[in-house]
């Protein structure tokens, strides 16, 4: 068929998961369709076809037909991350300031640390060191400095430099490193190493790139920039091999678009962008995103963003409109100085083990994980500890024939024999009645994690809305608000690939960063090096911003430009990102307003109690952030039908809730139209997630194909 006579597909969002790769794809009507396919890490463009075409079959299009009707795409996945865990990256060699050669074997204490829990950090003998990306052997220390004013102290060593260069060829590297103390604030000596290496590199005849830290991340915080700048070379840039097959693809279809990938910052960037180690993290990025614009189209400014998958919890808070950027995250026990959006993981998901500690028989919930093996339920997955999810096979929540559409057929009986063995006998308890604790548990676990990150931000669930996504999410979504009195409780029908869906609503945004460390005293004070100090940096940053959109053919004058500082009290440790209504700082009333609104989103993230102007201002960082036009998806609009939905479209089967068991209506979820309402204790199912609604909740769908879940009216 022509695809002029069904839908056209506009926009594709592809999150290319360890397991599987999904893709989303957005019709010119904002309808859109998932498609899944087994992920292919060896050449990703493999996987991302095959699930292209799934998607494009429930509208009846044929690839290479569909294809060409694209506009925009957006990469989001795991490959990054998965090459740093492995230890699979480049071979690396590093130039350091002479002094600082073993930093990667001593590291930063609050890294080696990283990933314990609270028990293995207290007992040492569990304690070990990351293994190091770049050998000892490969680290050269090189004489010279500048201090942190960017004044030089010490020359530098140029013989040193030609002497490592020539002997890091000789090792055969495959990328070279450069990273000196205090860059940030002067780069001199690292452009001159650059132009000894490139120099000793035309004697040998060969090419390896060059990674300067003052090139890629002139910020301070030493080691967090080393860190960053040996991920970007080690795990990054391989990543431009398999950017451009699936490019390539693409243009064998009869693409047009440029294909961009969701950055650390909440915005895409190309694949050629210089930064690539942004984009290392991208998958639960796109949920935060995704939620900041449907609250945008809804017309409501507090969310709090809450995304179950198979191994991990995640939560993020959307504030006023904003969501919050860490600049020194962490990432495979790693500190890095990146900007990074503000999510916070538990280890907890629907795949997490369930074990009886041998002491005390108590209760233990993850933080390993079954992941996408999904539990002793699964017969081919060879797990056999006990998971969530089997607890909710053996409750009834899940169904055993239909998990993931059928694709997956799940062992009901098996995961009933293993709770009986592992937690039950043991409990003495009955199998469904330890198999419901368990889930009220996780659950309990859940809402304590909600209510302290809204509760610790100094604000109620009645500020806030909450939404509710990722495969698990709308399975446990009731039992982890019960309680909480949020205004509203949202489901999205299309939750189990929100995060794809959010970074197709991502703006088209390269963000540069660069530390400055200048006080302000007071408004009325002399401005002028204030001034200076940020102007300077804003214009440095601006011309890299352009650079960057110039490799996409984007025009300055194309570019919406905003203005951002990083703003602290003198002495404390955290600082708060704000943007400022002008481009240039040109009077003493523009400084005012940095304070203004410093204090302003201070007093929303630490209370307003919190407050300390009597201690000055420091603004640490100047940001630029570039916007291009790109077309995002709109949400789905369906007329209003009945409250009650069809009675042919419901089944029954039975739940056991609250100890006793109950018939549950069983609906399926494309079939629900909107203004139907749904009463429970009902089931929603469709081929990704499952949604509970218990006994004495109301589910109530909307236009927009978003579920609005009622909790019972207390008394």
């Amino acid at each position: 068929m022509a695809v002029a006579a069904g839908p056209k597909p506009r926009i594709l969002a592809i999150d290319a998961g360890g397991t599987m790769t999904d893709t989303i794809l957005v019709n010119e009507k904002g309808e859109f369709v998932v498609g899944k396919a087994q992920s292919t890490p060896e050449d990703e463009s493999v996987g991302f076809v095959n699930s292209l075409r799934d998607a494009l079959h429930y509208w009846n299009v044929p690839l290479e037909e569909g294809v060409p009707h694209l506009v925009s795409g957006i990469y989001s996945g795991t490959a990054m991350l998965n090459r740093l865990l492995e230890r699979k990256g480049l071979k690396l060699g590093l130039l350091v300031t002479a002094g600082f050669e073993d930093y990667l074997r001593i590291e930063r204490g609050i890294q080696t640390y990283l990933g314990y829990s609270y028990s293995d950090r207290l007992h040492l003998v569990t304690h070990v060191h990351n293994t190091p990306l770049v050998p000892r052997d490969r680290i050269y220390g090189i004489r010279g400095r500048i201090d942190i004013f960017g004044a030089e102290q010490i020359p530098l060593y140029e013989n040193e430099v030609q002497q490592a260069i020539r002997e890091l060829l000789q090792k055969n590297v495959q990328g070279i490193c450069i990273n000196f103390l205090h860059s940030y604030a002067n780069p001199a000596h690292e452009e001159k190493a650059k132009a000894i290496a490139q120099k000793v590199m035309e004697e040998f005849g060969v090419h390896v790139p060059l990674f300067l830290s003052s090139e890629l991340y002139p910020v301070s915080q030493d080691f967090a920039r080393l860190n960053t700048v040996l991920v970007e070379a080690y795990a990054a840039e391989p990543s431009r091999g398999q950017f451009q097959r699936i490019t390539q693809k693409l243009r064998d279809l009869g693409s047009k678009f440029e294909l961009r990938v969701m950055a650390s910052h909440g915005g895409t960037i190309s694949t050629e962008a210089k930064e690539l180690a942004r984009t290392l993290v991208s998958g639960p990025i796109g949920g935060v995103v995704g939620a900041q614009y449907l609250s945008k189209q809804l017309g409501f400014d507090n969310v709090v963003c809450s995304d179950i998958g198979g191994t991990s919890f995640d939560l993020a808070l959307i504030t006023g409109g904003q969501f919050a950027i860490r600049t020194q995250p962490n990432m495979a026990r790693f500190v890095l100085k990146l900007p990074l959006v503000e999510i916070d993981s538990v280890g907890a998901g629907t795949g997490s083990f369930v074990r009886l500690t041998p002491s005390s028989k108590r209760i233990e919930i993850g933080p390993d994980s079954a992941g996408y093996r999904i539990g002793v339920s699964n017969p081919d997955s060879g797990v056999t500890t006990v998971t969530i999810n089997d607890c909710n096979v053996v409750l009834g929540y899940l169904n055993a024939d239909n998990f993931l559409g059928g694709d997956v057929k799940l062992d009901r009986q098996r995961a009933y024999e293993a709770i009986q063995e592992q937690i039950a006998a043991p409990l003495g308890l009955d199998v469904y009645a330890a198999a419901e604790g368990i889930v009220s548990l996780f659950q309990d676990h859940l809402r304590n994690e909600v209510i302290s990150r809204v509760l610790g931000k100094g604000y109620a669930p009645e500020n806030y809305r909450l939404l509710s996504y990722g495969g698990g999410g709308p399975v446990h979504v009731a039992g982890y608000t019960a309680g909480l009195n949020f205004q509203d409780i949202l489901v999205p029908s299309w939750a189990a690939g929100f995060s794809a869906y959010g970074c197709a609503c991502a703006e088209f945004e390269y963000r540069a960063d660069k530390t400055v460390q200048v006080a302000v005293a007071h408004a009325q004070a002399d401005f002028g090096a204030f001034a200076s100090a940020i102007n300077t940096a804003w214009s440095e940053l601006k011309e890299r911003v352009i650079g960057e959109f110039a490799k996409s053919g984007i025009a300055q004058r194309d570019i919406e430009f905003r203005h951002h500082v990083r703003v602290q009290y003198v002495g404390q440790l955290n600082d708060v990102e704000i943007q400022v209504p002008f481009e240039r700082i040109e009077s003493s009333e523009q400084v005012q307003t940095i304070i203004d609104r410093f204090e302003e989103a201070y007093s929303k993230m630490y209370s307003r109690s919190a407050r300390s102007p009597e201690l000055g201002y420091l603004v640490t960082t100047a940001i630029i952030t570039g916007v291009a036009p790109s077309e995002k998806p709109s949400l789905p609009e369906e007329p209003v039908s009945g409250e009650q939905p069809e009675a042919d479209d419901i089944e029954t089967r039975p739940v056991y809730y609250k100890g006793a068991w109950t018939t549950a209506n069983v609906y399926k979820m494309e079939k629900l139209k909107a203004g139907n309402r749904i009463q429970g204790f009902s089931v929603i199912e469709s081929p990704n997630t499952t949604f509970v609604v218990p006994t004495g909740y109301e589910a109530i769908l909307d236009t927009h194909r978003i579920f609005h879940l009622k909790p019972p009216v207390s008394h």
